[in-house]
């Protein structure tokens, strides 16, 4: 009777608290007593417990055990499901991962961060045409989305699809053109994309002093994106000092990985008084996290003699901003002389649309315009320095146009200066 009495009052007690109910129940032995511990947390706040553990801690063991208990309690908690299959996934565990999205899939077909989250599951896994399905499902529903459209962009350049990249880059783009991300994808689409590139240009050289006859020059070229590397075939031909010539150049933009791409360039010219006899060029280029990107190379340029020029450049976007500053070191027999430049983009659309300005110190191998200056005859090092201006924009989807114009201060004679202005147009299609 007296135990009867007991069990009757613990009931009682148990209706105003529900640990007690559990404590009741396990007396009986129908459930563990230590589940009573587990009741006080809602879903939300063990998923809170989950995140901290994997975030701050690094615990993902514990994180995954929480996370599994919250969807106990709430077993269509997506966002909770989610961040399970994620867990998985940073503990290599892809099958168990790919079970957790579907799952959210099935539920709800819209649910952008489901598809996001296991398109980067397959990404991640080198599963590239998994990847690029599971994305473009998800776009269907969410046509607008930013990480949907941007891990896209980062797949199709795994697959060597970079004319589709570069198309899906431009439309995220028109979205926010200020992405920083996609920003930084779109300086390296600038040489991977299309399949096909041809393009003229012409530039008009004045000196005020120097000479008295303008320079011209224009060139002629052919691009063809490959599976290993971009090329481009060119052609220069130029006036300088009422004698013409022509220039031969290939250049090679080979594709290493997602980090690291090359440039490699070599050109000839039988009029030495006009170009260089042979020229050559490599620079290794390194897109970095946040948003920078690193470069480092050399050129060479031989007339009787050879000039080795080292060059070192560091880029970040930001936003709307492309800001590149580049150094380049000239040794000689007697001494070592230093350029540099500073570069600022301004992007008011796609890859192919923006307007810049340069400022700089110094002669750039780069520019063909005063490559001359590079020949060892001259012992002396000329003082130079330059502001420079362009329009790049896109027309449609194939035409590209190009405006520049420059102002050089440059030292001509030892203690004697004058200045150059130059115009120049290029027109390019893609196709």
């Amino acid at each position: 009777m007296s135990k009867f009495l007991y069990l009757t009052n613990l009931m009682t007690r148990a209706i105003l608290n529900k640990c007690s109910l559990i404590i009741f129940f396990s007396l009986l032995g129908f459930i563990p007593a230590n589940l009573c511990a587990q009741t006080g947390d809602t879903p939300e706040e063990l998923f809170e417990k989950a995140r901290r553990l994997a975030f701050d801690d690094k615990n993902y063991t514990e994180a995954i055990s929480l996370s599994k208990k919250a969807l106990i309690k709430s077993p269509d908690y997506a966002d909770i499901r989610i961040f399970l299959g994620r867990l998985y996934s940073w503990t290599n565990k892809p099958d168990s991962a790919r079970t957790e999205f579907k799952r959210v899939i099935e539920k709800n077909r819209e649910y952008e961060d489901a598809y996001f989250a296991y398109g980067s599951l397959e990404f991640w896994n080198d599963e590239f045409e998994t990847a690029l399905d599971i994305i473009s499902a998800g776009l269907k529903y969410n046509q607008k989305s930013e990480d949907l459209l941007l891990l896209k962009v980062k797949v199709l350049n795994s697959l060597g699809r970079f004319d589709e990249s570069t198309n899906t880059l431009n439309n995220l783009l028109k979205i926010n053109p200020g992405l920083t991300e996609a920003r930084a994808l779109s300086g390296q689409s600038g040489e991977l994309g299309a399949n096909n590139k041809i393009g003229v240009g012409y530039s008009y050289v004045y000196f005020d002093k120097q000479f008295d006859d303008p320079w011209h020059m224009a060139n002629i070229e052919y691009s063809r994106q490959t599976k290993a590397a971009s090329i481009t075939g060119r052609i220069n031909l130029a006036n300088r000092f009422n004698t013409g010539g022509t220039q031969y150049e290939l250049d090679f933009y080979p594709r290493i990985s997602n980090t690291l791409y090359a440039y490699l360039s070599g050109g000839y010219s039988s009029n030495t008084e006009v170009f260089p006899e042979y020229r050559a060029g490599f620079s290794l280029y390194a897109n970095l996290p946040s948003a920078f990107e690193a470069e480092g190379g050399f050129r060479v340029l031989s007339y009787d003699d050879q000039t080795w020029v080292y060059t070192a450049a560091v880029g970040k976007y930001y936003k709307n901003f492309w800001f590149n500053i580049r150094s380049y070191i000239t040794p000689s027999n007697s001494s070592v002389s230093q350029s540099g430049s500073l570069n600022i983009r301004y992007y008011f659309g796609g890859a192919d649309d923006y307007l810049t300005i340069g400022a700089g110190k110094g002669i750039s191998p780069d520019n063909p315009r005063n490559n001359l200056l590079f020949n060892n005859g001259n012992t002396y090092r000329l003082k130079s320095s330059n502001l420079s201006l362009g329009y790049r924009r896109s027309i449609g989807t194939s035409n590209i146009i190009h405006l520049r114009a420059s102002l050089e201060n440059q030292e001509y004679l030892k203690d004697t200066k004058g200045n150059q202005f130059e115009f120049g147009i290029s027109y390019m299609i893609r196709f």
